[in-house]
């Protein structure tokens, strides 16, 4: 999942770095601001009911009930643009929406109706990349910002920061959990990954094989987009980078480069089908591609996509051939088949109804 554009800065040491930083991002989001935005931002599907999915423009959150043929439009959030959605995956109408300056909203009706909720981050944050959430305790949510890892214990009522163990002043921007054990976290940062193994209550840097260390203390940093488990050994992590495809066998301890071979480095989303764990999923800028044998090799399957900068990526909870596209600049795309052929989703409006 793409958080920040290729050409954002990727490393960020200072307050006025920080502030250049957002700057440029906002200026990012606002190409196009006269018209509605062709960009799909995020994309949410509802774990049980294939019907029902929300996506997040640079303007607005849309809901669907029908599979993606009609769309309901939510305005944006005090003006900000929304960065990333998540789907409660015990209580499926309840939605948190991430945003730009605005920090994190929340509705417990389907979308009808969002309130802040902001404690312990509003002073703090101007940027929320992604959210997870526990595997057993749906109250329990880790997100992932511009400045650092914040968890909460109630739904989002109060946040707290856990950055212990980064040193460094890193832009955190995604997180993965453990599917079977939730106190192991990765973190993928602007300066590579950490993993914890207390829940989140201290952070180990563990980039061996991903960036030489005097390269990241020069500056050359490395974005980490996406971090995916093996569905089947949890020991296996993939990790999609601006600069590669990596995957470690080993906790992270040692990560190797896979992938050598598709056209563009830059991989903002990882889909892992849990079916079949070694056919991987990638996007970015050169399009989607798909692996069957665990990102040894690689095939392009972009037939009937307007466009191949992916933004992000998002699999059918209950059928893994199903596979959703967001894209930069020409919308939304589905496909039934796996990947092999894509077709439009245009956001068509719909009437309002009641909430699911």
């Amino acid at each position: 999942m793409i958080r920040f554009p290729a050409t954002t800065p990727m490393l960020i040491r200072t307050a006025s770095q920080l502030a250049q930083f957002t700057s440029l991002v906002f200026v990012l989001f606002c190409v196009g601001c006269n018209k509605e935005s062709e960009a799909i931002v995020s994309i949410a599907l509802h774990p049980t009911n294939a019907n029902i999915l929300y996506v997040a423009t640079n303007d607005a959150v849309y809901k669907s009930r029908d599979g993606g043929q009609l769309w309901e439009r939510f305005p944006s959030f005090s003006a900000r643009r929304v960065t990333t959605l998540a789907i409660d995956p015990r209580l499926p109408a309840t939605i948190y929406a991430g945003t730009m300056a605005d920090a994190v909203y929340k509705s417990p009706d389907g979308g009808q109706h969002w309130l802040p909720h902001n404690v312990g981050l509003k002073e703090h944050v101007s940027f929320i990349n992604q959210f997870v959430f526990h595997p057993t305790d749906n109250e329990q949510i880790y997100a992932a910002t511009t400045v650092g890892a914040f968890y909460t214990k109630d739904g989002g009522r109060e946040w707290e920061e856990r950055m212990t163990g980064m040193k460094e002043v890193h832009i955190v921007v995604s997180i993965a959990i453990h599917p079977r054990d939730p106190r192991v976290l990765y973190a993928g940062t602007t300066g590579g990954i950490y993993r914890s193994d207390s829940a989140a209550m201290g952070w180990k840097k563990i980039n061996n094989g991903l960036i030489p260390e005097q390269e990241l203390m020069g500056g050359m940093a490395l974005g980490v987009n996406a971090i995916v488990f093996d569905v089947v050994n949890p020991d296996i992590v993939y990790a999609g980078t601006t600069k590669g495809l990596f995957r470690t066998a080993t906790r992270g301890e040692q990560w190797e480069r896979i992938g050598q071979a598709l056209p563009d480095l830059f991989v903002s989303c990882i889909l892992i089908d849990p079916i079949e764990p070694k056919t991987v999923y990638i996007g970015g800028p050169g399009g989607v591609w798909k692996s069957p044998d665990s990102g040894q090799t690689w095939t392009a399957i972009n037939i009937g996509l307007a466009s191949l900068n992916i933004r992000t990526l998002a699999m059918s909870p209950r059928d893994s051939h199903i596979l959703y596209a967001g894209t930069n600049g020409s919308g939304l795309y589905r496909s039934t088949d796996a990947g092999a052929t894509w077709a439009s989703l245009p956001l068509k409006a719909a009437p309002a109804k009641n909430a699911q």
